[in-house]
């Protein structure tokens, strides 16, 4: 199965997401992440998955349009931006939408930079959670 986690920027949730489901689910599923827009990898996502044992750091970001030849079945937008403004797939990928909180915006009030990477290590851990759950949990 073809899977593409979609987000506004392609930094941070997405990128999360596609790397659980390449530690997890490779036998069953062909993970994929792109955005809406460009925004680069997130570092904090890329060390947060890197104390839990995934190494996201060859990951690049992705404009949707990079993968427009990929035939998809199934779509999960990660953000509400990009729940919103998902555009049309062609073929018959099938749209889900389970959003995560956003977590450079949980963090930017945060002093400390532990407290921000609690932010950071919380959304990995119910992105991680959400991933297990795959493919059942695209019903």
């Amino acid at each position: 199965m073809k899977l593409l986690f979609l987000c506004t920027g392609n930094s941070c949730r997405s990128q999360m997401a596609e790397g659980w489901a390449r530690h997890l689910k490779s036998d069953v599923i062909e993970p994929y992440s792109a955005g809406i827009e460009k925004h680069g990898l997130n570092p904090h996502a890329v060390a947060v998955m890197a104390e839990a044992g995934v190494d996201i750091s060859g990951h690049t970001s992705k404009n949707l349009d990079e993968l427009s030849d990929v035939p998809f079945d199934v779509v999960v937008t990660v953000c509400g931006h990009a729940h919103e403004t998902c555009p049309m797939f062609p073929g018959d990928a099938k749209v889900i939408h389970h959003g995560f909180v956003d977590p450079p915006k949980l963090a930017a009030n945060e002093s400390e930079p532990e407290k921000a990477l609690d932010h950071y290590r919380r959304v990995r851990d119910e992105i991680r959670a959400f991933v297990e759950s795959l493919p059942e949990g695209l019903a």
